[in-house]
């Protein structure tokens, strides 16, 4: 029997395409960048126009400096875990620690020690933040303050931050703060007193390394431990409807 022609040329390319656009290949390589990004960027090609007019060479350090914002301002989509109850992380990172502390007090949440989970951002990190779980935003507040690296434990204390207080369709009450790091001169949170927020949704983010903690309700344990690598809005890092423990972990 004669072979069977195979499609045309055109077609076979459009069908490799295809596959191409189904695996999500573009999607990982093409990774939408946050508006707070595009001023930087024009700046650092701006900048590279006139090193070009000054000295040609001198052009490629505004190019990398343009490259380094688009990479460092992608914010690319996440698969959020979408069962009541569970929290995730606001931030990608590493948790640096799981401690108990006392919430922010402009929050309101009184002084009895909560499980924070403390996660720290490095330059390299996507530094678009979201929100831990669904509920209600009942209080905003802004602390100035120092600029010392985030991962020290002082950093809560003293640093620059935003703190949020959101609520639960049960009542329950979850603090996570944005801190300001070493390097890091700009919080931007767009959440607003009274805004009911899903979870996993994007709700700001801090420039040029940074840290994040997240103050569990009373009797919620984390579910994470130091050295662990989070992913902002797919981590669990706690459920409200478990009674479990907290996990420890090892490097192995």
């Amino acid at each position: 029997m004669p072979a069977r022609p195979g499609p045309p040329r055109r077609a076979r390319a459009r069908g490799r395409f295809h596959l191409v656009k189904d695996n999500g290949l573009l999607k990982s390589v093409l990774v939408p960048i946050h508006q707070a990004g595009w001023p930087f960027i024009a700046a650092a090609l701006v900048a590279a126009g006139l090193l070009y007019l000054a000295w040609a060479p001198l052009a490629g350090v505004g190019l990398v400096a343009a490259l380094f914002c688009v990479y460092f301002f992608r914010d690319p989509d996440r698969v959020v875990p979408l069962r009541p109850g569970l929290v995730v992380s606001p931030a990608d990172g590493m948790v640096t620690a799981v401690d108990s502390a006392p919430p922010p007090e402009e929050l309101g949440m009184g002084d009895r020690p909560l499980t924070r989970v403390s996660i720290f951002l490095n330059v390299f990190d996507v530094h678009v933040n979201r929100v831990p779980t669904d509920g209600t935003i009942t209080e905003l507040a802004y602390r100035k303050g120092k600029f010392v690296n985030a991962a020290s434990d002082k950093a809560s204390e003293d640093n620059e931050c935003q703190t949020v207080r959101l609520t639960t369709a049960d009542g329950r009450d979850i603090a996570f703060v944005q801190i300001a790091g070493l390097i890091a001169r700009r919080i931007v949170c767009n959440l607003r007193q009274g805004q009911s927020v899903r979870t996993g949704e994007r709700f700001g983010l801090i420039r040029f390394g940074s840290r994040a903690d997240v103050y569990l309700p009373d009797g919620v344990s984390a579910l994470v431990a130091p050295g662990q690598r989070m992913v902002a809005g797919e981590s669990v890092i706690a459920d409200l409807a478990s009674d479990e423990g907290p996990r420890p972990g090892e490097t192995r």
